[in-house]
């Protein structure tokens, strides 16, 4: 019971901030989403796409979460957004005082999408409000189509499906289609998008939907 006790006021006091952080984030009128998944599905090649497309139609900011190391911030600074590095040395998830505080970064810039990128990892960070609008889920073909049956939560807690790596189908275990019915399964009211980082099919499809949610 302790236990249950301690997690549920770990929770309450995360709400609490992420309140916070969604008024900012109104204030400010800016869209923040929550992008998370498993680590290698490509989440950060999927920004990369993403910040190609909108170029300088779309004024960005980028939350990098990692356990260890800058790495993703490096690649993702090439393409002169603003970006802010949470490395949270070990935790497996980012919680809301690492976004609101992270926010002090974004003063004096007009920043209309500001994008989450969580640690890689399909369990905690299902639990966590970050004051984001919606979470969008990654997940990679490589990783099997039965992914939303054994992580539900992650996916009943996300607004948006990115189903990544369809350029390796032909050389992978996985059936989409059995993968989108096991999502909507979890979750009916999910949003689906299928991409390719390497020959871009379906990111001018996302984008463009993402586009139209801004404020």
């Amino acid at each position: 019971m302790s236990i249950i006790t301690i997690e549920r006021k770990v929770l309450e006091k995360n709400d609490e901030v992420a309140r916070k952080a969604r008024e900012e984030f109104a204030k400010r009128r800016m869209l923040a989403i929550n992008i998370v998944s498993s680590p290698g599905s490509g989440k950060t090649s999927i920004l990369e796409r993403m910040l190609e497309y909108f170029n300088d139609a779309v004024a960005v900011g980028v939350i990098e979460g990692d356990v260890q190391t800058d790495l993703d911030a490096q690649r993702i600074a090439k393409y002169d957004v603003p970006v802010v590095q949470v490395v949270t040395n070990g935790m497996c998830h980012l919680e809301a005082k690492f976004v609101y505080d992270s926010l002090s970064a974004f003063d004096g810039k007009d920043i209309r999408l500001l994008i989450i990128e969580n640690v890689g990892n399909l369990v905690c960070p299902s639990n966590y409000d970050l004051g984001e609008e919606f979470k969008v889920v990654v997940l990679s073909t490589t990783e099997g189509d039965d992914k939303p049956l054994k992580y539900p939560a992650m996916f009943r807690n996300a607004s948006v499906l990115l189903i990544n790596k369809i350029d390796l189908l032909p050389y992978v275990n996985c059936n989409v289609d059995s993968m989108i019915k096991n999502a909507l399964t979890v979750n009916p009211k999910l949003k689906i998008f299928q991409l390719s980082c390497t020959n871009v099919q379906g990111i001018a499809e996302w984008c463009g939907w993402l586009e139209k949610q801004l404020i």
